[in-house]
């Protein structure tokens, strides 16, 4: 029996692909191994989010290929969807597998099935989530933001929904097997179903969901400030099993940054919706991502983004220094700021925000 091993860096998204990809190999025959014994086959499934995340990527398949000598490796992902040459002239990848055919390795490698294109809606979903005690269901792919710093639009492309009928036969399928929390994840969560026809919503997939028995709870992976409607609180409030937590990306509170990194809101408007859900929803913890080092950013500029997160008082903050990414519209702006600077801005404001999360759980 044919042997691999799966190795995954980034987002919820990739987990659950990943997690696609381990079923597919075990349904054409493959036999999973642990770290310790070399494999016939190694998959990893990278991420390009920040240069930081395409290091780890790199050295990801350098370690593979070290513990694994005669293994073929197959890389995948958004690493080998952004730049496929590269991650082809590191020594000992075999094959570079894009986002949109990752369920199709197994098939591929076995040569069972005539190679073709899938879309999302004949992906192939899960029935467990490996070592996880809750589990990912992911129910969109892709992006129609166009936020100046990201390129996550240009390697998963436009926002595409999986059908409600997919979606409620995967649920079901891990709410039997026991998993008492499914995490609705996407990679742009809120736009769900806009392109269905016909239309349908997040809010609406939520309801959907909630009507399966079982014993279970619901989570929102993220989800934009913009994509939050009266819907969508309705659902909250009426809801028994949706757990009590939002991570609302903010990534700056200066109208001026916002703007520049082409943001679909103003911080006034982030803030009143804030408080209207925290008004709404007693108990509602927020979570939240904030960029430092944006290029352009003033020491103003980053002031007014520690103020709004001591006002705002989310249970946790995820702080990352801006990182310039090739093909997007920030790459050419200039005013990068010194290493030493951005250390120091984060160094402040993971202290505001150590104390904001002091001052919610009081």
């Amino acid at each position: 029996m044919k042997t691999v091993k799966f190795f995954t860096l980034g987002c919820k998204v990739n987990q659950y692909e990943t997690q696609a990809i381990r079923e597919q190999f075990q349904k054409n025959g493959f036999r999973e191994l642990e770290d310790g014994e070399p494999a016939d086959f190694c998959v990893i499934n990278t991420c390009t989010v920040t240069h930081k995340a395409d290091r780890d990527s790199f050295s990801l398949m350098r370690r593979a290929r070290r513990q694994n000598p005669g293994a073929k490796l197959i890389v995948t992902g958004c690493l080998a969807q952004f730049d496929a040459n590269k991650v082809k002239n590191i020594s000992g990848v075999d094959l570079v597998v894009k986002n949109k055919d990752k369920n199709r390795i197994a098939s591929l490698l076995n040569n069972s099935i005539k190679y073709r294109a899938s879309s999302i809606e004949h992906q192939s979903g899960i029935t467990y989530f490996k070592n996880h005690t809750r589990a990912f269901l992911k129910i969109q792919d892709g992006c129609n933001y166009r936020c100046s710093y990201c390129k996550v639009r240009l390697v998963r492309g436009s926002s595409r929904s999986r059908k409600l009928s997919l979606l409620l036969k995967e649920a079901r399928s891990l709410i039997q097997r026991g998993y008492a929390e499914i995490v609705l994840c996407g990679i742009s969560l809120g736009s769900y179903g806009k392109d269905l026809i016909p239309a349908s919503s997040l809010a609406g997939l939520i309801k959907e969901i909630e009507g399966i028995d079982g014993v279970f709870r619901l989570r929102l992976s993220s989800i934009e400030v913009s994509d939050i409607n009266e819907k969508l609180l309705a659902v909250f409030k009426e809801s028994r099993r949706l757990c009590r937590h939002l991570h609302v990306p903010l990534q700056s509170a200066d109208n001026a940054i916002l703007r520049s990194m082409k943001r679909s809101y103003t911080a006034d408007y982030y803030m009143e919706t804030a408080m209207r859900l925290k008004k709404s929803l007693p108990g509602l913890s927020i979570t939240t991502d904030v960029m430092v080092g944006f290029p352009g950013e003033s020491e103003e500029n980053f002031n007014n983004t520690v103020e709004f997160i001591r006002k705002l008082k989310p249970l946790k903050v995820h702080i990352f220094p801006y990182s310039r990414r090739e093909n997007t519209a920030a790459f050419l702006l200039d005013g990068a700021l010194p290493k030493k600077a951005l250390k120091l801005r984060i160094q402040r404001l993971q202290e505001a925000a150590n104390s904001a999360r002091l001052a919610f759980c009081r």
